[in-house]
Protein backbone atom coordinates (compact mmCIF):
# COMPACT_ATOMS: atom_id res chain seq x y z
CA UNK A 1 0.00 0.00 0.00
CA UNK A 2 2.83 2.37 0.86
CA UNK A 3 4.64 1.49 -2.37
CA UNK A 4 1.49 2.41 -4.26
CA UNK A 5 1.14 5.67 -2.34
CA UNK A 6 4.69 6.79 -3.09
CA UNK A 7 4.39 5.86 -6.74
CA UNK A 8 2.58 9.19 -7.19
CA UNK A 9 4.77 12.26 -7.58
CA UNK A 10 2.25 14.48 -5.77
CA UNK A 11 2.43 12.25 -2.67
CA UNK A 12 6.22 12.47 -2.63
CA UNK A 13 6.06 16.26 -2.91
CA UNK A 14 3.39 16.42 -0.19
CA UNK A 15 5.49 14.27 2.16
CA UNK A 16 8.55 16.45 1.62
CA UNK A 17 6.46 19.56 2.28
CA UNK A 18 5.06 18.06 5.50
CA UNK A 19 8.57 17.21 6.69
CA UNK A 20 9.61 20.82 6.06
CA UNK A 21 6.54 22.60 7.46
CA UNK A 22 5.70 20.52 10.52
CA UNK A 23 8.98 20.94 12.47
CA UNK A 24 8.74 24.70 11.88
CA UNK A 25 5.21 24.72 13.30
CA UNK A 26 6.41 22.78 16.32
CA UNK A 27 9.44 25.03 16.83
CA UNK A 28 7.78 28.41 16.37
CA UNK A 29 4.62 27.26 18.14
CA UNK A 30 6.49 26.83 21.44
CA UNK A 31 7.29 30.54 21.55
CA UNK A 32 3.80 31.49 20.39
CA UNK A 33 2.31 29.57 23.32
CA UNK A 34 5.00 30.85 25.69
CA UNK A 35 4.30 34.47 24.72
CA UNK A 36 0.51 33.92 24.60
CA UNK A 37 0.32 34.91 20.94
CA UNK A 38 -2.38 32.45 19.84
CA UNK A 39 -4.72 35.31 18.87
CA UNK A 40 -1.85 36.96 17.00
CA UNK A 41 -1.11 33.96 14.77
CA UNK A 42 -4.82 33.36 14.21
CA UNK A 43 -5.26 36.99 13.11
CA UNK A 44 -2.35 36.61 10.67
CA UNK A 45 -3.97 33.53 9.17
CA UNK A 46 -7.26 35.31 8.59
CA UNK A 47 -5.49 38.35 7.15
CA UNK A 48 -4.31 36.17 4.25
CA UNK A 49 -7.67 36.79 2.59
CA UNK A 50 -6.97 40.52 2.56
CA UNK A 51 -3.48 39.84 1.21
CA UNK A 52 -4.98 37.92 -1.69
CA UNK A 53 -7.56 40.64 -2.24
CA UNK A 54 -4.84 43.29 -2.29
CA UNK A 55 -2.98 41.28 -4.91
CA UNK A 56 -6.11 40.98 -7.05
CA UNK A 57 -6.74 44.73 -6.88
CA UNK A 58 -3.11 45.58 -7.69
CA UNK A 59 -2.94 43.04 -10.50
CA UNK A 60 -0.28 40.85 -8.87
CA UNK A 61 -0.44 37.45 -10.54
CA UNK A 62 1.36 35.60 -7.75
CA UNK A 63 -0.93 35.99 -4.72
CA UNK A 64 1.75 34.51 -2.44
CA UNK A 65 3.79 37.69 -2.90
CA UNK A 66 0.87 39.94 -1.95
CA UNK A 67 0.05 37.72 1.04
CA UNK A 68 3.61 37.90 2.34
CA UNK A 69 3.83 41.69 1.94
CA UNK A 70 0.45 42.25 3.57
CA UNK A 71 1.14 39.68 6.32
CA UNK A 72 4.46 41.29 7.30
CA UNK A 73 2.91 44.77 7.36
CA UNK A 74 -0.08 43.46 9.31
CA UNK A 75 2.15 41.77 11.90
CA UNK A 76 4.28 44.87 12.43
CA UNK A 77 1.16 47.06 12.68
CA UNK A 78 -0.33 44.77 15.33
CA UNK A 79 2.89 44.94 17.35
CA UNK A 80 3.02 48.73 17.06
CA UNK A 81 -0.56 49.27 18.19
CA UNK A 82 -0.29 46.70 20.99
CA UNK A 83 2.66 48.61 22.45
CA UNK A 84 0.54 51.77 22.67
CA UNK A 85 -1.55 50.11 25.36
CA UNK A 86 -4.75 51.88 24.27
CA UNK A 87 -6.68 48.64 24.81
CA UNK A 88 -5.98 45.04 25.76
CA UNK A 89 -3.91 43.12 23.21
CA UNK A 90 -6.48 40.39 22.60
CA UNK A 91 -9.19 43.00 21.92
CA UNK A 92 -7.01 44.89 19.43
CA UNK A 93 -5.97 41.73 17.64
CA UNK A 94 -9.58 40.52 17.40
CA UNK A 95 -10.70 43.87 15.99
CA UNK A 96 -7.95 43.91 13.36
CA UNK A 97 -8.51 40.25 12.47
CA UNK A 98 -12.25 40.77 12.02
CA UNK A 99 -11.72 43.89 9.93
CA UNK A 100 -9.08 42.23 7.71
CA UNK A 101 -11.18 39.11 7.19
CA UNK A 102 -14.32 41.08 6.33
CA UNK A 103 -12.43 43.33 3.94
CA UNK A 104 -10.83 40.38 2.16
CA UNK A 105 -14.14 38.51 1.88
CA UNK A 106 -15.92 41.62 0.58
CA UNK A 107 -13.36 42.17 -2.18
CA UNK A 108 -12.97 38.53 -3.20
CA UNK A 109 -16.71 37.86 -3.21
CA UNK A 110 -17.44 40.74 -5.56
CA UNK A 111 -19.37 39.42 -8.52
CA UNK A 112 -19.74 36.02 -6.88
CA UNK A 113 -16.11 35.09 -7.53
CA UNK A 114 -15.17 33.88 -4.03
CA UNK A 115 -15.50 30.25 -5.16
CA UNK A 116 -12.21 30.77 -7.01
CA UNK A 117 -10.46 31.29 -3.67
CA UNK A 118 -12.50 29.08 -1.32
CA UNK A 119 -9.89 26.27 -1.49
CA UNK A 120 -7.55 28.37 0.66
CA UNK A 121 -9.90 27.93 3.62
CA UNK A 122 -8.93 24.26 4.09
CA UNK A 123 -5.77 24.10 1.97
CA UNK A 124 -4.49 21.36 -0.35
CA UNK A 125 -1.03 19.99 0.39
CA UNK A 126 -1.31 17.57 -2.54
CA UNK A 127 -1.17 20.40 -5.06
CA UNK A 128 2.21 21.75 -3.96
CA UNK A 129 4.80 22.20 -6.70
CA UNK A 130 8.58 21.77 -6.80
CA UNK A 131 9.07 25.55 -6.88
CA UNK A 132 6.97 25.95 -3.75
CA UNK A 133 8.94 23.18 -2.02
CA UNK A 134 12.13 25.13 -2.77
CA UNK A 135 10.51 28.17 -1.13
CA UNK A 136 9.79 26.07 1.96
CA UNK A 137 13.40 24.86 2.04
CA UNK A 138 14.61 28.48 2.05
CA UNK A 139 12.08 29.34 4.77
CA UNK A 140 13.22 26.32 6.80
CA UNK A 141 16.84 27.49 6.64
CA UNK A 142 15.94 31.09 7.56
CA UNK A 143 13.83 30.10 10.57
CA UNK A 144 16.38 27.54 11.76
CA UNK A 145 19.22 30.09 11.66
CA UNK A 146 17.11 32.74 13.38
CA UNK A 147 16.04 30.25 16.04
CA UNK A 148 19.58 29.11 16.83
CA UNK A 149 20.82 32.71 17.07
CA UNK A 150 17.88 34.25 18.94
CA UNK A 151 16.20 31.57 21.06
CA UNK A 152 17.85 32.61 24.34
CA UNK A 153 16.88 36.26 23.87
CA UNK A 154 13.34 35.35 22.83
CA UNK A 155 12.97 33.17 25.91
CA UNK A 156 14.27 35.91 28.19
CA UNK A 157 11.87 38.44 26.66
CA UNK A 158 8.92 36.06 27.01
CA UNK A 159 9.70 35.55 30.70
CA UNK A 160 10.36 39.19 31.68
CA UNK A 161 10.59 41.84 28.96
CA UNK A 162 11.61 44.63 31.36
CA UNK A 163 14.47 42.59 32.80
CA UNK A 164 15.59 41.63 29.29
CA UNK A 165 15.61 45.30 28.30
CA UNK A 166 17.75 46.12 31.35
CA UNK A 167 20.28 43.57 30.04
CA UNK A 168 20.62 45.63 26.83
CA UNK A 169 18.46 43.34 24.74
CA UNK A 170 16.65 44.97 21.84
CA UNK A 171 13.19 43.89 22.95
CA UNK A 172 11.21 45.69 20.24
CA UNK A 173 13.54 44.54 17.49
CA UNK A 174 13.31 40.93 18.64
CA UNK A 175 9.52 41.10 18.98
CA UNK A 176 9.16 42.58 15.50
CA UNK A 177 11.58 40.06 14.01
CA UNK A 178 9.64 37.18 15.57
CA UNK A 179 6.35 38.65 14.30
CA UNK A 180 7.77 38.84 10.77
CA UNK A 181 8.96 35.24 11.12
CA UNK A 182 5.45 34.10 12.05
CA UNK A 183 4.02 36.08 9.13
CA UNK A 184 6.41 34.40 6.66
CA UNK A 185 5.64 30.92 8.02
CA UNK A 186 1.89 31.47 7.98
CA UNK A 187 1.71 33.07 4.54
CA UNK A 188 3.98 30.51 2.85
CA UNK A 189 2.11 27.58 4.43
CA UNK A 190 -1.49 28.71 4.33
CA UNK A 191 -2.27 27.47 0.82
CA UNK A 192 -1.34 23.94 1.89
CA UNK A 193 -2.74 24.00 5.43
CA UNK A 194 -5.75 26.32 5.14
CA UNK A 195 -6.85 29.51 6.88
CA UNK A 196 -9.26 27.64 9.17
CA UNK A 197 -6.61 25.18 10.39
CA UNK A 198 -3.21 26.85 10.39
CA UNK A 199 -3.46 28.29 13.90
CA UNK A 200 -4.37 24.87 15.27
CA UNK A 201 -1.19 23.41 13.79
CA UNK A 202 0.86 26.17 15.40
CA UNK A 203 -0.74 25.80 18.83
CA UNK A 204 -1.66 22.13 19.35
CA UNK A 205 1.82 20.50 19.19
CA UNK A 206 3.29 23.16 21.50
CA UNK A 207 0.36 22.92 23.91
CA UNK A 208 0.69 19.12 23.94
CA UNK A 209 4.40 19.38 24.64
CA UNK A 210 3.81 21.82 27.47
CA UNK A 211 1.59 19.26 29.20
CA UNK A 212 4.45 16.82 29.70
CA UNK A 213 7.71 18.81 29.48
CA UNK A 214 9.90 19.58 32.48
CA UNK A 215 12.21 22.12 30.82
CA UNK A 216 12.37 24.28 27.70
CA UNK A 217 14.56 21.84 25.80
CA UNK A 218 12.01 19.05 26.24
CA UNK A 219 9.29 21.56 25.41
CA UNK A 220 10.84 22.29 22.02
CA UNK A 221 11.79 18.70 21.18
CA UNK A 222 8.41 17.19 22.05
CA UNK A 223 6.59 19.95 20.18
CA UNK A 224 8.56 19.21 17.01
CA UNK A 225 8.06 15.45 17.41
CA UNK A 226 4.31 15.83 17.91
CA UNK A 227 4.07 18.19 14.95
CA UNK A 228 6.01 15.91 12.60
CA UNK A 229 4.07 12.85 13.71
CA UNK A 230 0.72 14.62 13.28
CA UNK A 231 1.71 15.87 9.83
CA UNK A 232 2.99 12.55 8.47
CA UNK A 233 0.26 10.45 10.08
CA UNK A 234 -2.41 12.87 8.91
CA UNK A 235 -1.10 12.70 5.34
CA UNK A 236 -1.08 8.90 5.35
CA UNK A 237 -4.52 8.55 6.96
CA UNK A 238 -6.03 11.10 4.58
CA UNK A 239 -4.65 9.15 1.61
CA UNK A 240 -6.10 5.82 2.71
CA UNK A 241 -9.44 7.28 3.86
CA UNK A 242 -9.83 9.75 0.98
CA UNK A 243 -10.29 12.69 3.36
CA UNK A 244 -8.78 16.19 3.34
CA UNK A 245 -5.21 16.22 4.69
CA UNK A 246 -5.38 19.44 6.77
CA UNK A 247 -8.36 18.45 8.92
CA UNK A 248 -6.92 14.97 9.46
CA UNK A 249 -3.62 16.44 10.72
CA UNK A 250 -5.51 18.65 13.16
CA UNK A 251 -7.61 15.71 14.40
CA UNK A 252 -4.47 13.67 15.15
CA UNK A 253 -2.80 16.67 16.82
CA UNK A 254 -5.94 17.14 18.94
CA UNK A 255 -5.89 13.49 20.03
CA UNK A 256 -2.25 13.92 21.07
CA UNK A 257 -3.14 17.04 23.05
CA UNK A 258 -5.90 15.32 25.03
CA UNK A 259 -3.67 12.29 25.64
CA UNK A 260 -0.81 14.43 26.97
CA UNK A 261 -3.25 16.50 29.02
CA UNK A 262 -4.56 13.38 30.77
CA UNK A 263 -1.04 12.01 31.21
CA UNK A 264 0.31 15.30 32.56
CA UNK A 265 -2.64 15.74 34.92
CA UNK A 266 -2.28 12.22 36.33
CA UNK A 267 1.46 12.66 36.77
Amino acid sequence: MFNEMFSYAFMIRATIAILLISPLFGMVGTMIVQKRMAYFSDALGHSALTGIAAGVIMGIANTTVSMIIFGVCFALLLNYISRKGLSSSDTLISVFASCATALGLAILSRGGSFSNYSAILVGDILSITVTEIIQLIVLFAVILIFWCVSINRLTAISIHATLAKSRSMQVRVMEDAFAVLIALLVMLSIKWVGILLINALLILPAASSRNISENFREYTYFSMIFSIFSGVAGLFVSYFTDMATGPMIVIIASVIYFATYIYGKDR
